[in-house]
């Protein structure tokens, strides 16, 4: 079913940030946890409490600063710095673009300050709301201030606590968004333009994170599957 999504114009009030925050909070317990693991290990690399509060506050982005900590250190160079951030952020990119339809009516200051706490989590939820012609809007920013709150608390907590959870791979923590990412792409929507994206997608990337420099999967995965869905249009 195709859904006439210029039709579809949803306000942003209390009750839907509240609502959204609320859906959120179970996996927030999970970001809370790898914000402690970031906590901890950002300690471990030298930097101070307040900076690695600052960063997990107004950046938000848990797999990219994970990366910048491995190019820590008494020389930082700035230029792979960078560039290993573009690339593991680069999909926001497409997120953004993807919930354009349903924004675009929203005054700018809005617009925007809904797409600074944009995730993958909340993204996926929004988007699977959108689609089905009910507002998302709720899940996208009440959603999202429940993950980032759960960032900032979990990231605190490791700074002090840290040591409970000293490698969360050991628990298959690392894998918690993988599969809750997985489950929204198993309910969503299915026929044979989907499975060819994914395919593609899925290949390029894995292709790429095996030959091509790292964290240029990302990027790789989502051009080659936005590429395919481009070429390959809806009816």
């Amino acid at each position: 079913m195709v859904h006439h999504i210029e039709q579809n114009t949803y306000s942003l009030n209390s009750a839907e940030i509240w609502s959204g925050f609320k859906s959120l909070l179970p996996i927030s317990c999970f970001v809370a946890i790898f914000g402690a693991a970031f906590g901890l290990a950002a300690t471990q690399v030298g930097l101070d409490n307040s900076t690695i509060m600052s960063m997990s506050t107004f950046v938000f982005a848990g797999a990219s600063q994970f990366a910048t900590l491995d190019l820590w250190g008494e020389k930082i160079s700035l230029i792979p710095l960078m560039v290993t951030v573009f690339f593991i952020n680069a999909r926001h990119l497409l997120m953004g673009a993807s919930l354009y339809p349903w924004l675009r009516h929203l005054p700018p200051i809005k617009r925007y300050s809904i797409l600074l706490v944009i995730s993958d989590a909340n993204w996926a939820l929004s988007l699977q709301a959108f689609n089905r012609g009910e507002s998302g809007i709720g899940l996208l920013f009440g959603g999202g201030i429940a993950l980032w709150l759960a960032w900032i608390l979990g990231t605190g907590l490791g700074l002090y606590f840290g040591n409970v959870i000293h490698n969360p791979t050991l628990l298959g923590l690392d894998m918690v968004m993988a599969c809750f990412l997985l489950s929204m792409v198993v309910g969503g929507q299915k026929n044979l333009r989907i499975l060819i994206i994914w395919t593609a997608a899925a290949c390029s990337s894995l292709l790429a994170y095996w030959y091509l420099p790292e964290n240029s999967h990302v990027v790789v995965g989502a051009l080659v599957g936005g590429i395919v869905g481009i070429f390959w249009k809806e009816k």
